[in-house]
């Protein structure tokens, strides 16, 4: 018993003899400041990693609306040339829910890639006019076979890849599908610089890489 009361240590500063201590005392003026500068730290930490994390992750639980709207009669479009048509993506909008989409007809010397080369799954194809930078409105120039945009640069070919400028990733397309006749577009979806469809992503938001990752996808509606 007397070792373990030997080896008893008291709460109080004052007993243990510790500088500046007052009698009563079951903690340091130190030690209290120390706690109270870690807290401190921690609030403002929290203050800027809770917002961030919020705005990273909201794409998570943002869903796409599933809307089909029509582009126009089948005729319209070629397989050589893009022709624009704006359509209303978001009717809640106005003006501001309308963008310009660029479509033409499945070219089998153009499409040859694995993930649109089959004209029964993609019958036309819709790119979109938002650049994949900042989300200027790229411009499709006839005699150049480029979309270029005006902002700060970049350049896609007829596919729609990236060959120049910052642009992280190549333009974003639409689902395409046909009814009575008619061109209708789907939701949006972004691609790789293969052309690999993957959920949509926003301005400046690669989609190869650890970008994938630091960027999360939004729900996918297209169903």
């Amino acid at each position: 018993m007397a070792g373990k009361r030997d080896q008893y240590k008291s709460k109080y500063t004052a007993d243990n003899r510790i500088p500046g201590a007052f009698d009563g005392e079951t903690m340091t003026r130190r030690r209290f400041m120390t706690a109270s500068a870690h807290t401190a730290g921690a609030v403002a930490a929290a203050s800027f990693t809770i917002p961030a994390l919020g705005f990273a992750l909201a794409p998570v639980f943002e869903r796409v609306p599933h809307r089909w709207e029509i582009a126009g009669p089948t005729d319209l479009f070629v397989e050589n040339n893009y022709v624009p048509v704006v359509v209303t993506m978001q009717p809640d909008l106005g003006e501001v829910g309308k963008q310009t989409v660029y479509i033409r007809k499945h070219n089998d010397k153009l499409d040859t890639d694995r993930y649109d080369s089959d004209p029964r799954t993609h019958p036309f194809i819709a790119i979109s006019n938002r650049c994949t930078h900042a989300g200027c409105p790229v411009r499709w120039v006839e005699a150049a076979e480029r979309f270029v945009c005006p902002c700060h640069g970049s350049v896609f070919n007829i596919l729609g890849v990236r060959v120049g400028g910052p642009a992280p990733r190549p333009l974003d397309r639409f689902y395409v599908r046909v009814r009575n006749g008619n061109v209708e577009i789907g939701p949006r979806y972004s691609v790789n610089s293969e052309l690999r469809p993957f959920s949509p992503r926003g301005p400046g938001e690669p989609v190869d890489g650890i970008g994938q990752y630091l960027y999360p996808a939004q729900f996918d509606e297209r169903k």
